[in-house]
């Protein structure tokens, strides 16, 4: 195993990923972080990836008040979104300044916040009908967090993805959503309705699969007793 190898893997070591993308964005994170000015702090990048769903948000409005190609503007949003949320802890690691707790804390509260802005922006671009489903949106995206979080705390094991499919997979999907939509008025719609079903069925799953961690560590705490 090389030095590079080594510093990837402590650098990613706090968290559990089992998304399909993981290996290539976690080198292409370790090749960001080799190239960060020292300038930029842990706490810069964290308002990055804010900044980045409030682009998201404002496109949303730009696109049913102006001009449907701000959709475009969303994309970047992602992209500006991914950047900081994904780098903003990984910085720390790298430099070896890591602040567990707080980190954690505050990367939980960003992303709360960045999913309610980008609920915000559908609902506004939505129709009257259509409006719920940033509603639905939010709820079953905070409920997969709580599952996180829970998990955590039962397995001791820090998972943000479910099965192959984790937050930088949903910006992904997100973004082909808004260039369906540029290029067919109305599809946003039938794709909203989808993503919210697939959260749905996914959160209920490892729920589930929760409920069963959870009672699998009960016996084992009965044990020990």
């Amino acid at each position: 195993m090389n030095d590079t190898h080594e510093q990837r893997e402590k650098i990613f070591a706090d968290r559990k990923r089992t998304n399909i993308l993981r290996n290539g964005e976690q080198r292409f994170i370790h090749f960001l972080l080799k190239q960060m000015p020292e300038f930029v702090s842990p706490n810069i990048l964290t308002g990055i990836g804010l900044l980045g769903s409030i682009t998201v948000s404002v496109s949303f409005i730009l696109a049913i008040s102006s001009n449907k190609y701000f959709l475009l503007l969303g994309i970047l949003g992602l992209f500006i979104n991914w950047f900081g949320d994904s780098l903003d802890g990984r910085l720390a690691y790298y430099r070896q300044i890591p602040r567990k707790w707080y980190g954690f804390a505050l990367d939980i509260i960003m992303d709360w916040a960045s999913i309610v802005l980008i609920g915000l922006g559908y609902y506004y671009y939505a129709e009257a009908p259509a409006k719920v489903l940033a509603f639905f949106f939010v709820v079953f995206y905070g409920w997969s967090m709580i599952i996180s979080l829970l998990r955590y705390k039962i397995t001791d094991v820090y998972r943000i993805d479910s099965g192959i499919f984790g937050p930088t997979e949903l910006r992904i999907i997100i973004a082909f959503i808004l260039l369906l939509e540029l290029l067919l008025h109305g599809s946003i719609l039938y794709s909203a309705i989808l993503i919210t079903i697939t959260l749905l069925v996914v959160n209920i799953l490892d729920t589930m699969e929760l409920l069963r961690f959870g009672n699998e560590r009960d016996g084992k705490d009965k044990t020990n007793d």
